[in-house]
């Protein structure tokens, strides 16, 4: 996110959505937003959209789709005629974690979850202070509240997103509607040994901080599959290794964790025992370890008549569905807290996502958009 590359994708859709005949701006964030007018004035406007940014070595589709398919069901609706409501199509900035380590950064804003304060400190993994990003490009994080949308301002938002699994493409259904959207604990683990020759210090006199860290990525899997039933995953996605010499006996280690799950419980009972694990593991090898939470986030149930519409416009153009969680963080679940939020999953295949190999079939991502639109329509009417 906010790399030249980030820029260039931002600057070209909102050319095609100037194209389609919207209103756009920018929001101190960097958020697109495009806007076809209703008839009535002050109206709430009836949102969909996703995001453009991606992983490293990450696929075409994962927010792609959602993007996409939002113009195109704007342009659907446009045809159309105008609706009562306004129709806009939000693109957020930031929502993969992968650069600073938090997800979902430009409907953290829109929503008001995360002012100027939450992100004065943060950094990316080159140690770069995400406002020295921001200013690059003439952004103020001091100017962060003027991207909030106000309380009512929003009727509801609809995303459309692969599913990020292979249940839909194993079950032979091409919808997905969401009921839940699980919720990441993301943690850093920063271990503290003692760097010494590898030749000369002894097996049992070794401070090692990647053997206390290869156990603590052993201690994430564990607990996670304790939980399994309970839809909890563990996953240590990143691990950093100092000072990375192969006759050096590693002096430190860190660790990037994340836990996720759709019920909360779990989900902080989780996290409270890898902390427990950690420390034991700590203590058993002669290290220190530090726990820093990066995310705590709680999981987020899908607004009932958002639901019911996307179900209703299943049913109107017979297409086969079926409801599911997500097990992927989205932007409608930070958008749920200032509108009733739903969303759509299209299958991808095999499961594949976060990869170069993540693919949906245009037949499912045109289904999706035909589903979209039809939720649009009457969220809108």
């Amino acid at each position: 996110v906010f790399t030249d590359a980030d820029w260039a994708a931002c600057d070209f859709f909102a050319g095609l959505m100037r194209d389609a005949g919207l209103a756009v701006r920018t929001d101190a964030w960097g958020n697109l937003i495009g806007r076809l007018e209703g008839t009535e004035s002050g109206a709430p406007a009836v949102a969909t959209g996703s995001h453009l940014d991606t992983v490293p070595e990450g696929g075409n589709y994962d927010g792609g789709v959602g993007s996409v398919a939002g113009l195109g069901a704007i342009l659907r609706l446009k045809a159309r005629g105008p609706f009562r409501h306004p129709l806009e199509l939000l693109v957020f900035r930031g929502e993969e974690s992968s650069r600073f380590g938090i997800h979902t950064m430009g409907s953290k804003v829109m929503s008001g979850i995360a002012g100027p304060e939450a992100w004065q400190h943060v950094k990316d993994q080159d140690g770069t202070p995400l406002a020295q990003v921001l200013a690059a490009r003439g952004l103020d994080l001091a100017r962060l509240p003027e991207a909030v949308r106000r309380p009512g301002e929003l009727k509801a938002f609809v995303e459309v997103h692969i599913e990020q699994c292979f249940v839909l493409e194993q079950a032979g259904i091409p919808i997905g509607v969401v009921e839940a959207i699980a919720a990441p604990i993301r943690l850093k683990l920063t271990v503290e040994g003692v760097a010494s020759h590898s030749g000369a210090t002894p097996m049992g006199k070794r401070r090692d901080a990647l053997v206390t860290a290869a156990h603590l990525v052993l201690a994430v899997e564990e607990e996670a599959k304790k939980r399994a039933e309970r839809r909890i995953v563990g996953t240590v996605g990143i691990l950093k290794v100092s000072p990375g010499a192969l006759n050096v006996v590693p002096g430190r280690a860190e660790l990037w964790v994340d836990i996720r799950g759709i019920d909360a419980t779990s989900l902080v009972e989780t996290a409270a025992a890898v902390r427990i694990a950690a420390e034991g593991i700590a203590a058993r090898e002669g290290t220190r370890v530090a726990v820093d939470t990066l995310a705590s986030d709680t999981p987020v149930p899908m607004d009932p008549a958002v639901v019911a519409a996307i179900e209703a416009a299943c049913r109107r153009l017979g297409v086969p569905y079926q409801r599911m969680p997500s097990g992927a963080g989205h932007d409608a679940m930070n958008m749920a807290r200032i509108a009733p939020a739903g969303m759509i999953f299209i299958p991808c295949r095999g499961g594949v996502s976060h990869n170069p190999d993540e693919y949906a079939a245009p037949a499912d991502i045109v289904r999706g958009m035909d589903v979209l639109t039809e939720t649009l329509a009457t969220l809108a009417a």
